[in-house]
């Protein structure tokens, strides 16, 4: 998988979150959390564009709280929908 598609899949995987939390469904919420952290831990053993590189820096240490800290409030998943904007946006820059 290239970077640009695994950043697609992480983009794909926070909106499937943020809707899930929306829904108190958090088993849900923990299951795409994990598959999530898997596809960011497979970006970060792959070389990434450097105009990108900031942006997935930013967004690591945001999941990573969101991931530590799970509310299941609005708050906590408009959070991870402007991550899944974002990336979704960013995507092309990954290389």
């Amino acid at each position: 998988m290239s970077a640009q598609e695994l950043v697609l899949n992480i983009a794909v995987n926070l909106g499937r979150i943020g809707r899930y939390a929306y829904e108190g469904r958090r088993p849900r919420v923990e299951q795409f959390l994990n598959e999530t952290q898997d596809y960011v831990s497979q970006l970060e053993k792959m070389p990434v564009d450097p105009r990108f590189q900031k942006t997935f820096v930013f967004f690591k240490e945001s999941f990573d709280q969101l991931a530590i800290d799970i509310q299941m409030d609005a708050a906590w998943a408009e959070t991870v929908y402007t991550w899944a904007n974002i990336l979704t946006h960013r995507a092309k820059l990954a290389g």
